[in-house]
């Protein structure tokens, strides 16, 4: 099959590529910045299209002659405030990408979604539930075949979720957490891929959403800290209040690149575990992050020690 993937240039979409190529589809990279998916190059058969998604004209063309659409493009936070980024991401994005499938006669739509998607009051959960309404209603309304994925946190050798934790602890002695007691259960990069994978020829799954989660729940600070053993550091990571951890959200609400907010404070609110893992429903066995993580956290943890005892005996030669 050819297939189309809105957002493949990122973590997940550089997994799903190289999978759905193994089985022989013909992936298209569809970016507004193609030097940012030339890693990508190297998969057999993949291509790397520019084009606008919020262009119609350009989103339509691109599309000609695909048979399955794949929409992956989320944002975890907006550069300014009040969720303007966010609906321009998750909700406009979906309204074109929809008038775009059907105006180029591609039938599957493959959407990337997130538990717990339409609850509480941050902009990104929100959004999120905006954007299944619209698949959904397309669904319903017969004008194409849909599947929606909500995975909880997606890690992976390659994230940004367990490899910001990793750089922070490397950073500061003291670790500040808010929101401590938010329940994960991290699912495998490798997981979702084959959750998608599966779903691209499988009529089964049409009309469905489906929960995706790890073999494991952790607490948010439980998650820390076992990051923090896996690097052999000696760190304090510490559980704030939630008077604090809201203020804490909102400092760094003005810090460049926003690696927390008061978005995301409002997001933790809302514990991000399956009621029903849809992993299994797939036939798919999950993986947990302690069974994992260690294989790329590990080792660079040994050749640190290592080259750190090597500087403590060059200091005591001296």
């Amino acid at each position: 099959m050819n297939v189309f993937i809105l957002g493949g240039s990122g973590f997940v979409g550089g997994h799903l590529a190289r999978r759905l190529a193994a089985e022989g589809h013909q992936v298209t990279i569809a970016t507004r910045y193609p030097p940012a998916a030339r890693h990508l190059q190297v998969i057999p058969g993949l291509k790397i299209a520019r084009v606008n998604p919020y262009d119609l004209d350009s989103l339509t063309a691109a599309l000609e002659g695909q048979d399955v659409a794949i929409n992956l493009v989320g944002i975890l936070n907006e550069r300014g405030f009040g969720g303007r980024g966010f609906k321009r991401a998750h909700v406009e994005l979906v309204e074109k990408l929809i008038i775009s499938c059907e105006a180029a006669r591609v039938r599957r739509l493959i959407q990337m979604s997130a538990i717990n998607a339409g609850l509480g009051d941050s902009h990104y959960l929100r959004t999120r539930g905006q954007a299944e309404e619209l698949v959904m209603g397309a669904w319903r309304d017969g004008q194409l075949n849909t599947t929606i994925f909500r995975p909880s946190v997606i890690f992976g050798p390659d994230d940004s979720f367990i490899n910001r934790f990793a750089g922070l602890l490397k950073l500061s002695p003291v670790l500040p957490l808010a929101r401590p007691n938010a329940r994960f259960a991290p699912v495998y990069v490798g997981d979702v891929a084959e959750a998608f994978a599966r779903a691209v020829s499988d009529e089964s799954t049409h009309g469905r959403i489906y929960e995706l989660c790890g073999s494991e729940l952790w607490s948010l600070k439980e998650m820390v800290r076992w990051v923090r053993d896996q690097l052999g550091l000696k760190r304090m990571v510490v559980g704030l209040p939630d008077a604090l951890g809201r203020l804490q959200a909102l400092a760094f609400d003005f810090v460049p690149g926003k690696p927390f907010s008061s978005d995301n404070y409002k997001s933790l609110k809302h514990d991000s575990v399956c009621t029903d893992n849809g992993l299994i429903e797939l036939g798919i066995e999950p993986w947990g992050l302690s069974q994992l993580a260690p294989s790329w956290l590990g080792p660079a943890t040994r050749q640190q020690r290592y080259q750190a005892f090597r500087r403590q005996a060059r200091r005591g030669g001296h």
